[in-house]
């Protein structure tokens, strides 16, 4: 084998399915002395749009790095990798990673253990939801309003106004801010409560959303805020 391709980032590296666990793949071909190619280190452009109080964490480390290119960073310092695969759209993106490779600071043993997992587990904690409010969706044939449900969900998620747990230092606080937010953005007739899955919106939205799953999960988060079972 000349090489072998793999998917692996930060926030997957480590993986329930061992058998899908980037660190497993990595480390096998790594035993065997096979170099490595990586794809989806910013696993489809996730790791480069996180929400804001995940960008302050990174700020407050490097000031003048960007967030996509800890990503970059964090598998470019596997010394088993050979190249590192990265879908480019504008200038900018290849000036940053010419920047992050030209040379290549690994990261430190702390900066890695740092990405796998206070990074990672508030990035999986609350994903945001891939709306634009472009309205396709709308309108809906309950009555819903699908856009204004998903950008509030999404603000408060990139503001980090989303409850983890009741143990949580600011539970009371955020738990507050989301619930009030909710009745203003949104009027309770028109909340994802009364979505029944008809699937009507599914094929309007450009961003292939399953907007019922969505909504759903949306709903499900809002009843335990509301009887404080989170």
């Amino acid at each position: 084998w000349d090489f072998v391709q793999i998917q692996a980032n930060y926030v997957e590296w480590e993986h329930e399915d061992n058998g899908r666990s980037g660190k497993y793949l990595y480390e096998e071909l790594a035993k065997r002395n096979i170099p490595v190619v990586i794809m989806e280190p910013l696993l489809g452009g996730r790791l480069s749009k996180v929400p804001d109080h995940v960008v302050s964490l990174f700020k407050q480390r490097k000031p003048e790095n960007s967030v996509a290119s800890w990503a970059f960073r964090y598998i470019g310092s596997k010394p088993q990798v050979l190249t590192v695969l990265s879908g480019m759209t504008y200038m900018e993106h290849l000036e940053d990673n010419v920047r992050t490779y030209s040379p290549l600071e690994p990261l430190t043993e702390e900066e890695q253990q740092w990405l796998e997992g206070k990074t990672a587990t508030l990035i999986k904690s609350y994903p945001t939801i891939d709306c634009n409010d472009c309205k396709y969706c709308m309108p809906c044939p309950y009555g819903l309003d699908i856009p204004a449900i998903f950008v509030h969900y999404n603000k408060c998620v990139n503001t980090g106004n989303v409850p983890e747990s009741q143990q949580a230092e600011d539970y009371q606080k955020a738990r507050r801010a989301f619930l009030v937010g909710y009745d203003r953005s949104v009027p309770k007739l028109r909340q994802a409560n009364h979505c029944i899955q008809c699937r009507e919106c599914v094929s309007h939205c450009p961003q292939q959303i399953d907007i019922p799953r969505e909504l759903q999960r949306v709903d499900e988060f809002v009843e335990k805020l509301k009887q404080g079972t989170l």
